[in-house]
């Protein structure tokens, strides 16, 4: 399946019709459509995602749900989506998307091309589907449904984020951790599996369980349920509004880190001294370091607690062999007078079982003498006189063994641990103090008014980062608190539910729910365990080609357990890898083998779209993901790269061998059109416009 014309009019900045023909040329199967930030690359993916889904747009990803929830709603949606300069000149303007569909294979009508038409008027305020087979309307679309039309047989919208997709934002998959996270995960992994549908009956019969069990309540039941029910909703919605403001602060966050870097660029600019990535190194360096030094007191504090001991030298050489009597004294004679009390038992047993032997009695006082004198000898008595003397400590046997390893320590290992240690601690200390210093020669000259003013204005932006961090830091707790108090709840209600008598008409329709319950349970997560080797086996393929590290990361592993699913990097030893240590490169590299692996798994033949390609890359996997990953992953590739920085010439040139066709938007007063041009002056043309007197 390929895209070969997208048809806008009137869409956001795009003023009047833009049409681009996409048609292959052969087999080269990578498309680019350049512009500078603001000209439209993002909104024409969004407008993409209109055409195909329309309203249901929030169930592709949360940022269409957030966006139009953020507005009022989906009117107030679509009324963001017209050109304000159109919608100026005339109230009766229509805009519209139309996207041409080539190698579309539905079963039962065969077909060259299939066109998807999706128009908003102002005028009727009404958003119309047209969906075209041929050029002509066909009655098996609208029996079917046009929305399941375009869910069942070109794209289900709960993937296709894996087909539109922020090259940025795709690090979130390898970023996963929470729980939540992880079960978005899962989710992911469902959908593209195509057990979505098992996943929602699932839910159903879950449903429908509940219904069952609450049909023959009694009124006092009732109102308690009532009340449960009425509980969790207000934890819900305290949670969803926690949601909220954590989203909010986020947004605030990334403006203000945007402003302090600003600034902090600006700092050295006046200073002259290093550049913001090594600031920022320093940084990081200067964190680790004291981090570290933090272990290394907390390990010299353990050593400082027995330092009066090691101060008391001869006289706790004195407390151990004072402690050492005490021990035999106490605990050794009570062990000897059991042995000999079980020695004499025994010699008494062999002495009563003799006559068996038939044994001359001269022989047989020779052993009762010898087995007497050997125990006596054994034995022997002790002094009167204790060598112990006073029993002045009476430590028991675990004080004494604990003691004992104590005065073992402090004999052998302690000095040398001591010394390594505080060795350690001075070099930490000192590096600590290089590094701040380095990162004080990074800022600039105190002399100078402009750096002044730009430290008072970073100093203000970072403060208000920290207050930030705090408040979220105390919205996770508290969410943390709501949430351990909804499962608390759910679980009282699940238990109430319990003792609920099913009416005798619901007993069969219970019995035989719960069955097929357990069924579709089990036959999900056969499912998943069928098929996450062969996801492994995808990412691990992708992470070998794309990663320049070759023996880095050895092998994938995934892990599912319930609705949770996590991904494990191995290194050749087989011990996982923390994600948190890759860096930012490394991790979209991950992400991106992760979401070919999940496009590969979906087995649906759809054109991919990329905006903001190659963006944290360096030279050599920005290669490998040129060579390997772009021709492979689909048919079809179409990229919005920000020319220079996410896209070079010479990885232009890399490109240029699987290069079918490509565009540039240039933008006016009038809003913005997308050119066609030729794929050897895309430059050329590009700096056209960056330097209109160059030329």
């Amino acid at each position: 399946m390929k895209i070969s014309k997208i048809k806008l009019n009137n869409f956001r900045i795009y003023k009047g019709q833009n049409e681009l023909n996409l048609a292959a040329k052969g087999d080269k199967n990578i498309s680019i459509i350049a512009g500078k930030n603001g000209f439209g690359k993002t909104t024409f993916l969004t407008s993409l995602i209109w055409c195909f889904y329309g309203k249901l747009m929030t169930q592709v990803e949360d940022k269409y749900k957030k966006d139009i929830k953020n507005i009022g709603g989906y009117d107030n949606y679509l009324l963001s989506l017209v050109n304000k300069d159109s919608k100026d000149e005339s109230s009766e303007t229509t805009f519209s998307v139309e996207v041409e569909l080539q190698d579309l294979l539905i079963p039962a009508i065969p077909c060259r091309t299939v066109n998807i038409i999706r128009t908003y008027s102002l005028k009727t305020q009404q958003e119309t589907l047209q969906i075209l087979i041929d050029g002509d309307e066909n009655e098996l679309t609208k029996d079917v449904g046009f929305e399941v039309f375009i869910n069942d047989f070109i794209l289900p919208r709960e993937i296709a984020k894996f087909f539109f997709f922020d090259a940025e934002k795709i690090v979130s998959l390898a970023e996963a951790k929470s729980k939540a996270e992880l079960r978005s995960l899962s989710k992911a992994y469902s959908e593209v599996l195509g057990i979505k549908k098992y996943e929602e009956l699932k839910n159903n019969l879950e449903s429908l369980l509940t219904k069952l069990r609450r049909r023959g309540v009694s009124d006092l039941e009732e109102y308690k349920l009532k009340e449960l029910l009425s509980e969790e909703e207000e934890l819900e919605k305290l949670i969803n509004h926690n949601q909220d403001k954590q989203d909010e602060i986020d947004k605030h966050l990334v403006i203000l880190k945007s402003e302090s870097d600003s600034l902090q660029e600006k700092l050295i600019r006046e200073g002259n001294s290093i550049t913001l990535e090594e600031l920022k190194e320093l940084k990081s360096k200067r964190d680790n370091l004291k981090e570290e030094s933090v272990s290394i007191k907390q390990e010299l504090r353990k050593l400082l607690d027995l330092t009066p001991l090691v101060i008391a030298g001869k006289n706790l050489g004195k407390l151990y062999n004072q402690l050492v009597l005490e021990n035999d004294d106490l605990y050794g004679a009570l062990t000897e007078k059991l042995l000999k009390k079980e020695l004499e038992s025994f010699s008494t047993s062999i002495l009563a079982n003799q006559d068996l032997l038939s044994l001359d009695p001269s022989i047989k006082d020779k052993i009762e003498k010898a087995i007497s004198n050997s125990i006596k000898s054994k034995f022997k008595k002790k002094d009167s006189k204790s060598k112990v003397g006073k029993v002045y400590l009476e430590f028991s046997e675990e004080s004494f063994r604990e003691f004992e390893a104590i005065y073992n320590n402090i004999k052998t290992t302690f000095l040398s641990q001591f010394n390594a240690i505080v060795k350690e601690e001075k070099i930490t200390r000192a590096l600590l103090s290089r590094t701040n210093k380095k990162i004080k020669q990074g800022e600039a000259r105190k002399d100078n008014h402009l750096a002044r003013q730009f430290r008072d204005e970073k100093t203000n932006a970072d403060t208000k980062i920290e207050d930030f961090l705090n408040e979220k830091n105390n919205l996770l707790e508290e969410v943390g608190g709501l949430r351990l108090k909804l499962t608390s709840h759910k679980k009282v209600r699940s238990e109430y539910e319990k003792n609920f008598n099913l009416v005798e008409t619901d007993k069969k329709k219970y019995d035989v729910t719960q069955k097929l319950l357990v069924k579709i349970n089990e036959l999900i997560k056969r499912i998943k365990e069928d098929k996450k080797y062969s996801l492994q086996k995808s990412v691990s393929l992708g992470l070998r080609k794309l990663m320049h590290k070759k023996d880095f990361i050895s092998n994938v592993r995934v892990n599912i357990i319930d609705d949770v699913m996590d991904i494990d990097l191995l290194d050749k030893k087989g011990q996982v890898i923390d994600k948190d240590s890759l860096s930012k490169g490394e991790q979209q590299l991950y992400a991106t083998a992760l979401l070919k692996a999940l496009v590969d798994e979906s087995g649906i033949k759809f054109p991919v779209f990329i905006d903001s390609p190659l963006q944290k890359f360096d030279k050599y996997h920005s290669k490998n993901i040129i060579k390997e990953f772009y021709p492979s992953i689909s048919e079809q590739v179409v990229l919005f790269p920000l020319l220079e920085k996410e896209l070079s010439e010479a990885e232009y040139e890399l490109l240029k061998p699987n290069l079918n066709k490509v565009f540039l938007i240039h933008n006016t007063e009038n809003g913005s059109e997308i050119i066609s041009t030729r794929v050897n002056n895309l430059f050329k043309e590009f700096k056209k416009e960056k330097d209109v007197y160059t030329y």
